[in-house]
């Protein structure tokens, strides 16, 4: 069915078409329709919590955590909502999202548009309190457009501000520090300024048990990807999410004037893999078992899920090929992780 649809959705501006995807979640939430996803595949542990398979949701789709239970039903195993801001704000201007279908990818330059983690916590809290989502939840911080990224105090008090509205209601928190769509916002992944930044969310904690990821960018050096991997380790964090948009456009199909005339943003989907396929391996090297590696990144196939598993990932995301497969993806792509997991494991 989407297949068909697909041609007439791509035919409207990438955010319109995501606007009338929101509302055709938000009729599917309203109607509290739930189909459970039976796997017979032993569930994943890890972080403390239980997957019921690999494939889960990337940030940037539900910003405001707006259809959680309606996303849960598609047969996502988790989601991770946001990012969310401590001080609300509105998206960079448009046009700020474009596609390549030529090579299945997008450009975006949202720049983390939310009501507010003060605001999206409490509207969380009253749509799960009576009927829980059924699968772990996180949530993505990142850095309020209006603090100046030169004030490292005050990004470090924004970002706890953030951490302490939204840590309540989370599974997890994913910590964004890498999204290129902030200004200068990559430069809280050297080594001082994560090692401060990291250190003051873990005390924001406190006692509290709740995982701490950190979401990397492709485009830094090994070196850098080593600082901060130090940093994770050293402060019992829980792991990182491999990897977020890249800035290279580098190798694409499409025309290079085209892409030339959409400027500036992150680009995700199949372009990205090898790059998010090296980082994965290589901080699983580096973190060791116990560590937990999100693996996002071009994931369109049931083969490129276990090419990340492969490389050390407990668990995937996906976004971009949710755009152009639709809402049957998540459950087929368990579907054939499970399947393919039964026929590994017999005699």
């Amino acid at each position: 069915m989407y297949r068909l649809l697909r041609p007439l959705l791509f035919r409207l501006p990438p955010h319109a078409a995501h606007s009338l995807g929101g509302a055709a979640l938000s009729i599917l939430d309203a109607l509290h329709f739930n189909t459970p996803l039976n796997l017979s595949a032993r569930p994943i542990e890890t972080m403390g919590l239980t997957f019921a398979h690999p494939v889960g949701l990337a940030g940037g789709f539900d910003k405001n955590a707006r259809w959680p239970h309606a996303l849960a039903s598609l047969g996502f195993a988790f989601l991770e909502l946001g990012t969310v801001t401590a001080t609300a704000q509105a998206e960079n201007p448009r046009p700020n999202l474009f596609r390549l279908p030529a090579d299945r990818a997008l450009i975006n330059r949202l720049g983390f548009p939310n009501d507010g983690a003060n605001a999206i916590a409490e509207r969380y809290q009253h749509a799960t309190r009576s009927r829980p989502v059924g699968v772990p939840v996180g949530f993505s911080i990142g850095k309020s457009r209006s603090v100046p990224i030169d004030a490292l105090d005050k990004v470090i008090d924004d970002y706890r501000a953030s951490l302490r509205a939204i840590a309540p209601v989370a599974d997890f928190v994913v910590v964004n520090i890498s999204s290129p769509n902030t200004n200068h916002l990559r430069a809280l992944q050297d080594r001082d300024q994560a090692r401060r930044l990291l250190a003051a969310l873990r005390e924001e904690l406190g006692t509290q048990a709740l995982p701490l990821l950190v979401k990397v960018a492709p485009d830094m050096s090994v070196e850098t990807l080593d600082e901060l991997l130090t940093i994770i380790a050293e402060l019992n964090l829980a792991g990182i999410v491999a990897t977020n948009t890249t800035v290279s456009r580098e190798p694409l199909r499409t025309p290079k004037g085209e892409v030339e005339a959409m400027g500036a943003g992150g680009l995700s989907g199949p372009p990205l893999k090898a790059s998010a396929l090296r980082f994965v391996k290589h901080a699983r090297a580096f973190l060791g078992p116990k560590a937990t590696i999100i693996g996002v990144g071009g994931i369109e196939t049931s083969d490129d899920v276990n090419r990340y598993l492969d490389a050390g990932a407990n668990l995937i995301q996906i976004y971009t090929s949710f755009i152009y497969e639709g809402p049957g993806l998540p459950r087929r792509l368990a579907q054939e992780w499970a399947r393919g997991l039964q026929a590994r494991e017999q005699p």
